[in-house]
């Protein structure tokens, strides 16, 4: 197939990767340039994967502007797993966790946390606090800074930066002091600006705006790996947060490929205009489809205005009926991918950094087209 045969892909993931980084792995998949070997087939512990890796790692800091006094981790394991290495290593002991339920996701991270504090043996729930949840909305909107009740001393504050699921997303970070801020940003990591020092720990699933499925990143603040030294004896060696900083990310066997595609999305993403240029592209797409879902009200979105997100478009038709026609049809005219997420059905475009706008714009004309016909 050639480049200008592929659909549009609106995944929510893995997702659609810049065309220009596909091609360049084609060109290096049998051999990499003065290597002679894939780098499918190329030994983590070489040179030239310490240089991929180490080039990886600065063209992050430099995009992101991340602080020296933060490590950058190159992990497996998803943000599923990350749900459970958070507070296995910064939840400390006698001290609570602040939750702030967003979503579908968010609750999962609240449900592994919860495990946590069963295992130390204490009241199950009894160390995590839901700091604020808008569940009884349907997760149709990010809470309001004065709904927010925070634990004074808490071991951190949690949050999920965009639920991938609902279509929505935090336009501003909650003020939380001295608690460190965990983000699960796995659905807009890189996709537009982000302030790393009001942060204690970020991390993210590379799949959706960063590169392929099989590697997470985590970015986290050196002082907080002090707290998995000292459950360096019970906590497993592979959920230490310490352990892989010491090694370099490289205590194991890392998912090679992955992280030699992540450089090459991190080098393309400079080449957009660093995370502001990529922001302003991403505004403008999302722009597209919020005025055209907004124009007649033949479609619905499901996000509230002021909490709609950049990457994950959510909307509604008529009945569930002109839904399943609507997806059907779509993915007949190439544009893949657009059925809602099982748990809330609908249409979800998820446009997320390396989608086109052209693909916007297709979905616009069919939009119009299928309101014509079937409105």
């Amino acid at each position: 197939m050639s480049p200008s045969a592929r659909v549009f892909n609106f995944a929510a993931g893995p997702a659609v990767m810049p065309l220009p980084v596909l091609e360049q792995i084609q060109r290096d998949l049998i051999a990499l340039p003065g290597v002679g070997m894939s780098i499918l087939e190329i030994s983590h512990r070489s040179k030239t994967f310490e240089s991929i890796l180490g080039q990886a790692e600065a063209d992050m800091r430099m995009l992101a502007g991340i602080p020296p006094n933060y490590r950058v981790l190159f992990l497996q394991g998803g943000a599923s797993l990350q749900f459970s290495m958070v507070p296995l290593n910064l939840l400390s002991d006698g001290a609570t966790a602040d939750y702030v339920d967003t979503g579908s996701w968010s609750e999962k991270a609240i449900v592994e946390a919860r495990k946590v504090g069963l295992k130390r043996g204490v009241a199950p729930g009894s160390r995590v606090n839901i700091a604020g949840s808008t569940k009884a909305d349907r997760y149709t909107r990010i809470p309001e800074p004065s709904e927010l009740t925070l634990t004074a001393g808490a071991a951190y504050v949690h949050m999920t930066s965009n639920n991938t699921i609902e279509g929505t997303e935090w336009k501003e970070l909650p003020e939380v002091g001295d608690v460190p801020l965990v983000s699960d940003t796995s659905s807009e990591m890189f996709s537009r600006p982000i302030d790393i020092s009001r942060h204690g720990l970020i991390y993210a699933g590379a799949q959706k705006n960063m590169g392929p499925a099989g590697l997470t990143i985590v970015i986290i603040r050196e002082d907080l790996l002090q707290r998995s030294v000292e459950r360096a004896a019970t906590l497993p060696t592979m959920l230490n947060y310490a352990v892989h900083a010491e090694h370099k990310s490289l205590y194991n066997t890392p998912p090679v490929i992955a992280v030699y595609t992540l450089g090459l999305v991190m080098k393309w993403l400079i080449e957009q205009g660093g995370l502001a240029g990529i922001g302003a592209v991403n505004d403008r797409k999302a722009a597209k489809l919020y005025a055209e879902i907004d124009r007649t009200g033949f479609y619905r979105g499901t996000a509230q205005k002021n909490s709609r997100s950049l990457m994950n478009v959510t909307f509604r038709l008529p009945s569930e009926g002109l839904e399943t026609v609507f997806v059907q049809e779509s993915t007949l005219a190439g544009l893949d991918g657009l059925k809602g997420h099982r748990a809330v059905g609908g249409v979800r475009a998820s446009i997320y950094n390396a989608f086109p706008e052209a693909g916007d714009d297709a979905l616009v004309s069919f939009m119009q087209e299928f309101e014509r016909r079937r409105g």
